[in-house]
């Protein structure tokens, strides 16, 4: 056993000590094609593809990007939603010995041309959807980009819905020129699929992927995740489910995949990890609500794996009772802290565990796991994965180690940490102390090794002196009957400094309530100085793609609203 606390509350079998194997990404794909040929790995829009189906099209698809091409070196973008064109061109672009970059659908323009020069992007993958495709091809001849290889939905849908698509989804579909800058998805996989695989001769050091961090400071960043990071991150999820107790079997689950795979971690946590064991992944394009309560009925996933708003949606949603959940055998919530009153609200409506895990971009996402053990710890994110170092670290002094108990900022060490921030050597540096990446959360162990998050550092509100972490403010506003959501930022004060504001979506048929009110309710919860000192109310919260709520938007909205006021001011003065 190791010297480390979490390790004792492992579920029996379960080491923390574990030999990641030096391979390539594309090997999780080529190994569970071997074991599992005929096993279904997407049902997409009820069109299904097996494992050597899938195998089939990574090849084709391998050899025609060779044929561009595409070459250690290269860079390929994948902008695209859930789809099969995501995980055929993800694997093919690996074997074909290039560099997957993700980008998001939700990337305007002006941050696609950034991550496109950043990057080195030569050849971007994308659908011929009006939503996506004009935001490429105006870049075409503007940026780097060389080629576009341009996907539809249609040849990826069941019969009779690839036939309707185009009737139906008409208006949404774009023109796509005919010239040698475009290149059909189909035309791609367009060859007998005898590709020469790219062998990867040092897995630790040869970049995979490029993920680019959210961008909330300054400029998204690329972090250099490698095949041994992702593999890594793979295998310590796999690690955590190999004890005695695992209660996934592989070759036998089902995955409702819902996150987009373009974010970190539905890559790991869907894609990979659910490839590697064999499992089929129930792929929709995107979360809606309607169409996920039908699939967790009729096609019975045996995981799901979302972010705190899909679980607030799913339990919040009037008829959830007439839905048959019974499948599930637990689902996991990432991406956004999870509040303790969704996650209690959410079990006891559909009697299923909701556990929490903790992660980063710069961390493949692996970081915390809540075991399947009996023991239940309350507001906990999990305890460090098998593999993984976690040291809490004086905020002001990054050479001081905290006690257990003593809240500080959270730096993790493992396989599974990213290279650095692509051609940012300086911003790499800082980052790191010694082996340890500092993630920017605050947080403190117990006793027993789980991992309590606090906040952000970038959220943390400096408030009259004192430190106000947001997250503490929005677990108490959740205990009040009539709210759904909360988000708190920061605001500009000119008496303290900084204030708490408190933004919230009401319950479905809930009247609004006064800031004074709300006071009086968290009276007994927070300190004087946690009070929210302001209070507005939205129908509808602010989110990423990813469905996690997002600060930047209301937090910018905010700061103008004090210029404005400031502007105001010195006039009439």
């Amino acid at each position: 056993m190791s010297d480390f606390s979490w390790e004792k509350s492992y579920p029996a079998g379960v080491k923390w000590e574990i030999e990641i194997e030096n391979k390539p990404v594309y090997s999780i794909l080529d190994d569970t094609v071997r074991k599992w040929p005929d096993n279904f790995a997407i049902d997409f829009m009820d069109k299904k593809i097996t494992y050597s189906e899938l195998d089939d099209m990574v090849n084709r698809a391998t050899k025609g990007l060779q044929e561009l091409g595409v070459k250690k070196g290269v860079h390929v973008g994948l902008y695209l939603p859930n789809s099969p064109h995501y995980i055929i061109c993800f694997f093919a672009i690996l074997k074909a010995g290039g560099t997957v970059v993700n980008y998001s659908p939700l990337d305007a323009e002006r941050e696609l041309l950034h991550k496109i020069e950043d990057s080195q992007t030569d050849i971007m993958i994308t659908l011929d959807v009006k939503a996506l495709y004009p935001n490429i091809g105006s870049l075409l001849g503007r940026s780097r980009l060389k080629k576009v290889i341009v996907g539809n939905l249609k040849e990826v849908l069941p019969f009779p819905k690839n036939l309707l698509y185009p009737i139906v989804r008409a208006k949404e579909i774009a023109s796509i020129p005919k010239d040698d800058k475009h290149v059909t998805f189909k035309s791609l996989l367009n060859n007998d699929g005898n590709c020469s695989v790219v062998p990867v001769e040092d897995p630790a050091d040869c970049v995979a992927v490029l993920q680019y961090t959210g961008g909330t400071t300054g400029l998204p960043k690329g972090a250099m995740l490698t095949h041994r990071n992702l593999v890594a991150a793979c295998q310590q999820l796999r690690a955590m489910q190999q004890g005695d107790d695992g209660v996934l079997i592989d070759g036998q689950e089902r995955v409702l995949a819902v996150l987009p795979l373009f974010h970190i971690y539905a890559l790991t946590v869907n894609m990979t990890f659910g490839i590697s064991g064999g499992y089929e992944l129930i792929l929709h394009p995107k979360f809606e609500l309607i169409d996920v309560m039908k699939d967790l009925d009729k096609k019975k996933p045996t995981v799901f794996p979302g972010v705190p708003t899909m679980y607030m949606a799913i339990a919040n949603h009037p008829d959830v009772a007439n839905y048959d959940l019974s499948s599930l055998k637990f689902c996991a919530s990432g991406g956004a802290p999870l509040p303790l009153e969704v996650q209690e609200h959410f079990q006891r409506v559909t009697g299923c565990r909701l556990l929490e895990g903790w992660g980063m971009t710069e961390t493949s996402p692996s970081g915390t796991t809540t075991p399947m053990t009996d023991k239940v710890v309350p507001g906990a994110a999990g305890v460090p994965a098998p593999g993984i170092e976690i040291r809490i670290l004086d905020v002001a002094d990054k050479t001081k180690i905290m006690p257990v108990g003593e809240i500080g900022e959270i730096a993790i060490k493992g396989p599974n940490v990213m290279k650095g921030y692509w051609n940012k050597p300086e911003a790499t540096a800082e980052a790191f102390v010694g082996d340890f990446f500092l993630t920017g959360d605050t947080g403190y162990l117990d006793e027993d090794g789980y991992m309590h998050i606090v906040d952000r550092t970038k959220d943390m509100i400096t408030s009259g002196g004192f430190n106000v972490y947001p997250r503490i403010i929005e677990e108490a506003i959740f205990e009040h009957p009539a709210v759904e959501e909360v988000t708190v930022v920061g605001i500009p004060d000119e008496y303290r400094g900084e204030a708490a504001k408190a933004f919230v979506k009401l319950r479905q048929g809930q009247p609004e309530f006064t800031l004074a009110s709300l006071r009086e309710f968290l009276a007994d919860k927070l300190g004087k100085h946690e009070l929210p000192a302001a209070l507005e109310f939205r129908p509808e919260l602010p989110k990423t793609l990813v469905g996690k709520l997002s600060k930047k938007e209301l937090v910018e909205e905010e700061r103008q609203k004090f210029e404005a006021r400031k502007k105001v001011s010195s006039k009439a003065g």
